[in-house]
């Protein structure tokens, strides 16, 4: 999602997702006799999505497709809808697309695939199961009771914890909300779940509603964060309150500024997700549902647990996510 408080990096990687985007462009060429697709991303600046296009774009290079890939400049449905238009407008053969929101883009999907265009939902969803002819991404359910595991071992079973996370509406985030919820409450009678807050994805939100949160409840001994900015103004806020390391934080993904933080001990877990896999599945189902072959109408991809203890093992490094091609 959106980086607006992002390190200094940013700047670098928006710059290398704009000559990806670039060259993506490029390589479409009307009357070329390949098949076209188009991929719209939730947030082109986000490291989930910039390895998701990447492997979408190797994978469209390897089976002969013609692929240019766009995406949202924040989260944010009135930032979407007019890409998704002007996509139409274009006629794709296929479309894969992380949609901001799970209803308020449905009308726009329905209209582009009555149109003809194979849609693939990649990452996140809407709850009209008409649209898209194949459903890619985490568990994020399962991704979220993993967090809930991984957070009450590092509190010792006991004092409060809380979830912060974007805005409702969101399917993954959501879902991460859903599985964390069910886990401390069935398994974890000890700790007490605070009410969710949400921070619109925004990081210096996130480091008020921490530190209010301290504030009221001197007992918090975790907190789920539920994508990157988040867990950025979690870490900003605790540090400001002088209680990194007591607090334990689960995040989710595996950002570069993530792994760093894990590494200095800012965050203690990362459930990571498989953008690559989300992004080279959904260009070969939207490919096969062109050619009216067999496609898999929902596809589960693999999440890891990453610590401190484990972020060397080869196994687990290959989910780290990536700031540019």
């Amino acid at each position: 999602m959106h980086r607006a408080m992002k390190f200094a990096g940013c700047c670098a990687v928006l710059a290398v997702l704009a000559t990806t985007a670039g060259c993506s462009d490029d390589s479409g060429s009307a009357g070329s006799g390949k098949k076209t697709l188009q991929l719209i991303t939730g947030v082109k600046s986000d490291p989930f999505y910039i390895t998701m296009a990447c492997a979408a774009q190797a994978e469209a290079a390897k089976v002969g497709v013609d692929l240019k890939i766009n995406g949202s400049a924040q989260w944010d449905v009135a930032v979407q809808r007019p890409i998704i238009d002007s996509v139409a407008a274009t006629r794709p053969d296929g479309l894969l697309i992380s949609p901001v929101d799970s209803t308020a883009l449905t009308p726009s999907l329905q209209q582009i695939q009555s149109a003809g265009t194979k849609v693939v939902l990649v990452d996140t969803s809407v709850t009209e199961a008409s649209v898209g002819v194949s459903r890619i991404s985490s568990d994020n359910e399962a991704g979220g009771k993993a967090a809930a595991k991984a957070l009450a071992q590092l509190m010792g079973d006991k004092g409060s914890a809380i979830v912060i996370s974007v805005k409702p509406g969101v399917s993954t985030t959501d879902a991460r909300i859903k599985g964390f919820t069910e886990e401390m409450q069935g398994n974890h009678p000890a700790i007490t779940l605070l009410p969710v807050l949400y921070d619109n994805d925004l990081p210096a939100t996130a480091a008020s509603q921490i530190q209010a949160t301290l504030a009221a409840h001197p007992d918090l001994g975790g907190v789920f964060a539920g994508n990157t900015n988040t867990a950025q103004g979690v870490s900003t806020g605790l540090q400001a309150a002088g209680r990194q390391g007591k607090v334990k934080v689960a995040a989710f993904d595996a950002e570069p500024d993530e792994i760093t933080a894990l590494k200095n001990g800012t965050l203690d877990v990362l459930v990571a997700q498989d953008p690559a896999g989300i992004g080279t599945q959904g260009v070969d189902q939207a490919l096969a549902a062109i050619e009216g072959k067999k496609v898999t109408a929902q596809i589960g991809t693999p999440m890891v647990a990453i610590t401190k203890a484990n972020m060397t093992d080869p196994s687990i490094t290959k989910y780290f996510y990536k700031s540019a091609c």
